[in-house]
């Protein structure tokens, strides 16, 4: 690049970030569809524009999954879309999701040199236009696959941390096997994610991906149940990766939650996604519809709950939040798209109790909170105010509050080494576990966190397994 070329770019950075085209609220909150439309090929070329291309890369640093995002970019604003889709599956499986709900703006954008003075490149809607664009074309270029190398690993779990794992491994020559317990392939990609955020189309999409580079994915197999890590093991896999998730609802066991009217937002929204209650009688998976719905919890699993609920014709649907606006995990596009479909959020709030007539759900008692000093989350701890319980009417309550670690799999493996609540205690770096043979990674390691970080986990496993495995270091 010649100095009149870093001029003109540099002109082109200060640019503003092109908008991401969506439904209109009024609209959108009566239907399923996704909500971000997408860029078109002008926005994503006048986009791609603004990159900087620094040499150091910053964002690199911050993307779990290495894509080498200037590269894939400059692809982009060449002209060059099949060619970019192409560069960023030399590291990334599943382009397409992540272009939809990866938190870009906590990591890659986060660290983006643009972001330092203004708004940074729109890196995740660049990389969902790539990744759109070949399945538009059908122009699927496949990455370069390493000889076989005769061994074969399991893979337990096909959310993302599995899917990353078995399709990095089948690439470095190696026979994989994915078991699944659902009946779809995909992990809270599919039950978990609702059709409006990321359509069940697009992770299908993915999966058949994943399964055209060579990974067979069975299902209905509930390891721990239909068959045990030990027998698979024995049955001539050289390796298994654990990648199950953390799928136990938690309860805040306050009084009435036994009712009927409450669920767990698992439940709620696997109901909706997986099994399409949305669309009954079509589909035999009938769902509470609420009149007036208190979903607890200020994350985005929350935020689909709430957001779920107003699709299905819920009259007002509030989000019940002890901690403040500031506090809140969620996602912001998530919370500001919420606002706008007419969610309500009652901030520093804390139910203590469900009411109930008939056994079923009529309203809640809360408490008002202040916030005192930050706890160990680094968040300030939310503090009742005394006398200042109050009731709220509501017909159907929704538990988002976080998952635990299930023990059925871990149960049956002795020897696992488990922490104090329940996760598997796995090597940071390689996802190796007790049992040299058993690695593992995403949320039934950390805990409840985001895609991306279970596909970087699953990434890291794959390069460690194929060490193991091969005794050589790993292709890529």
């Amino acid at each position: 690049m010649n100095e009149e070329q870093r001029k003109e770019k540099a002109k082109g950075s200060k640019e503003p970030r092109v908008p991401m085209p969506e439904q209109e609220p009024v609209a959108r909150k009566a239907n399923f569809q996704e909500v971000a439309l997408g860029y078109g090929e002008k926005d994503a070329l006048t986009e791609a524009s603004r990159c900087l291309q620094c040499k150091k890369k910053p964002c690199v640093s911050g993307c779990p999954v290495e894509i080498d995002i200037p590269a894939f970019i400059k692809l982009v604003e060449e002209g060059g879309f099949a060619e970019a889709a192409a560069k960023i599956k030399e590291k990334n499986n599943l382009p397409a999701i992540c272009g939809r709900v990866c938190p870009q703006e906590s990591q890659c954008e986060a660290v983006c040199t643009l972001g330092k003075k203004g708004e940074p490149v729109a890196i995740g809607r660049l990389e969902r236009f790539a990744a759109d664009y070949e399945a538009d074309q059908g122009e699927l270029i496949l990455p370069h696959k390493a000889p076989p190398t005769g061994q074969r690993v399991a893979i337990i779990g096909s959310g993302p941390a599995g899917l990353t794992c078995a399709g990095d491994l089948v690439r470095m020559g190696h026979e994989v096997t994915v078991f699944e317990a659902l009946n779809a392939p995909g992990g809270v990609l599919t039950y978990g994610i609702p059709e409006f955020r990321l359509p069940k189309a697009i992770v299908e999409r993915e999966v058949g991906y994943i399964r055209h580079l060579g990974v067979e994915i069975l299902l209905d197999q509930v390891i721990g149940c239909s068959t045990t890590v030990q027998e698979i093991l024995v049955e001539g896999f050289g390796a298994t990766f654990i990648g199950i998730g953390a799928g136990l609802p938690m309860f805040m066991d306050i009084p009435g939650e036994n009712l009927n009217g409450v669920y767990s937002a698992n439940e709620y929204l696997t109901r909706s996604n997986l099994m399409k209650a949305y669309l009954f009688p079509e589909y035999d998976t009938p769902i509470k519809r609420g009149c007036k719905v208190a979903v607890i919890g200020g994350g985005n699993v929350a935020l689909d709950s709430a957001r779920t609920a107003l699709r299905l014709g819920a009259e007002e649907v509030s989000i019940v939040y002890r901690r403040s606006r500031q506090e809140m995990p969620a996602r912001a596009e998530e919370i500001h798209h919420a606002a706008e479909e007419g969610v309500i959020f009652k901030f520093l709030t804390l139910p203590v109790r469900i009411l109930g007539e008939d056994n079923w759900v009529t309203g809640m008692g809360c408490l008002e909170m202040e916030l005192g000093e930050p706890d160990e989350s680094g968040r300030r701890r939310p503090v009742p105010i005394k006398g200042s319980e109050f009731e709220l009417e509501v017909d159907l309550v929704i538990m988002a509050i976080g998952t635990r670690a299930n023990p059925l799999l871990p149960s049956t493996l002795p020897g696992l080494e488990l922490n104090r609540r329940g996760y598997i205690q796995a090597d940071a770096e390689t996802g190796q576990t007790s049992i040299p043979e058993v690695f593992a990674g995403g949320d039934i390691v950390t805990g409840s966190a985001t895609v991306i970080e279970a596909m970087g986990a699953g990434k890291r496993s794959a390069r460690a397994i194929h060490t193991l495995l091969t005794g050589e270091a790993p292709p890529f």
